[in-house]
């Protein structure tokens, strides 16, 4: 099942949208928003489904699909938690700065809250000030509950996941530096978060979906030139199990938390980096200094999924660089 938010003021108008992207159709005599339908998960996702059967069938009139006119699938989220579950991307960041891995960071995830009160769209602008701020893109999975209590193991924490995305966790790197300096974590340096135009639940993904992990190449496509396309089932420590465990150890989680696998990394892969950090890192590392600069105002970047017969599975993620002047 394929489901997706129009824009239609803070948190969007659910829509059922068919297997090829092409058509979708109202959801509201189910649940008017993604976050309405993931409270009543049970009772809801049955309906949305023989909607969704229908709307693959030809048998309900939807209306052309178009990924403009779509919201983040859920807009306003109560909880979002970003992981860095691919540790071999941490290394090498701190490979290249000449810093030790601590050997901990292979045994406990990496996570942080992050702000999920204005989740963007797939085609909304990446809305950045000033470019020495370093733009950068993350190419990421996310994964989305339900209710899940305190306390719970990875394997149990495996059965919450009730639907899954991609993302782009657009970031200002020479922000990073001096938050992390003061030891409490992101907050400038961490803008909004895009999503692609749908979510879907994981029977969509077939045997892709296995382990807590999504075993597929995440492509990364910047000014019309890949960066990268790492599968996402390699190399991921963490699996979505294991962080889902992590961020519930003390604190239950409401339905319609995110949590977001972190930059993808496949170590010494030919398969290319999500992010330019990483590409900077590995320049580094061979010519002593990155040549690869940020992201300017101006700068498109694509980010998609593709299954094994090479359709787009949740739509594409494009986005324009776009410089933002503040009211004054």
């Amino acid at each position: 099942m394929k489901l997706a938010s129009l824009k239609s003021g803070r948190d969007g108008k659910l829509v059922v949208v068919n297997r090829d992207l092409t058509k979708a159709v109202p959801a509201a005599e189910i649940a008017s928003t993604m976050q309405k339908a993931l409270d009543n998960w049970a009772d809801a996702e049955p309906k949305l489904k023989a909607l969704y059967d229908d709307l693959n069938a030809g048998k309900v009139e939807g209306f052309d699909f178009d990924p403009v006119q779509c919201d983040a699938p859920l807009p306003r989220a109560y909880h979002w938690a970003d992981g860095s579950a691919y540790v071999t991307h941490v290394e090498l960041v701190r490979k290249a700065r000449g810093a030790e891995l601590p050997a901990t960071f292979w045994e406990d995830p990496l996570i942080y809250m992050g702000a999920s009160d204005a989740f963007i769209g797939p085609r909304d602008p990446i809305d950045v000030e000033s470019e020495d701020w370093g733009i950068d893109f993350e190419a990421e999975i996310a994964v989305i509950t339900d209710d899940v209590p305190a306390g719970i193991g990875p394997d149990q924490a495996l059965d919450h996941i009730k639907l899954i995305s991609i993302l782009n966790d657009i970031s200002l790197r020479n922000l990073i530096p001096a938050e992390l300096a003061k030891q409490f974590g992101f907050y400038q340096s961490k803008p909004q978060t895009a999503f692609a135009p749908v979510f879907v639940t994981p029977d969509e993904l077939g045997d892709a979906w296995r382990d807590g992990k999504l075993h597929l190449p995440l492509h990364a496509i910047l000014n019309g030139t890949k960066i990268g396309s790492p599968n996402a089932g390699v190399d991921m420590t963490f699996n979505f199990g294991q962080l889902i465990a992590h961020v519930a150890k003390s604190r239950a989680l409401e339905a319609g938390t995110v949590i977001g696998s972190g930059t993808i990394s496949n170590k010494g892969s030919k398969d290319g980096s999500c992010c330019l950090a990483e590409v900077r890192c590995l320049e580094t590392i061979a010519d002593g200094k990155p040549s690869t600069p940020f992201m300017s105002f101006g700068d498109r970047i694509e980010i998609e999924m593709f299954d094994k017969e090479g359709k787009t599975i949740f739509g594409k993620i494009d986005q324009v660089v776009k410089q933002y002047y503040p009211p004054r």
